[in-house]
């Protein structure tokens, strides 16, 4: 009977992930994009709304497009850590999964405070 290693697979299925990590990865940098384009859309849109421009939402709004990114990010990190080929690597890794679950973290933390002050703000409508 064949190992694995013998028969191919395990570089298939190395292959595979690779490139899945890849396409997390570029997920992720796409998700980045978009919420810089939305951001500046309507970032511009507040600066020329009369009055004082509220620019809590767009921030709100950024920062969930990160938080999305920051996941997509994890993950392809969670991936590499399959195919690791050494203790040095999977430290590297551990090390900046943990940095990226802590901003994610903060960040969530920070939307969820600001539209909780949102809420405040708004008059009661019963």
């Amino acid at each position: 009977m064949l190992s694995p290693t013998e028969s191919g697979v395990e570089e298939l299925v190395l292959n595979l992930v690779l490139w899945l990590k890849l396409a997390v990865e570029a997920s992720g940098a796409v998700v980045i994009g978009i919420g810089v384009l939305v951001a500046g859309v309507r970032y511009l849109q507040r600066c020329f709304e009369p009055g004082v421009a509220q620019f809590n939402a767009v921030r709100l709004s950024f920062a969930r497009f990160l938080a999305l990114a920051l996941e997509l990010q994890l993950a392809a990190d969670i991936l590499s850590t399959a195919v690791a080929p050494s203790w040095d690597q999977i430290g590297k890794l551990a090390a900046i999964a943990v940095l990226r679950t802590a901003l994610n973290y903060f960040l969530g933390k920070e939307i969820r405070d600001t539209e909780h002050e949102g809420e405040e703000r708004r008059p009661d409508q019963s």
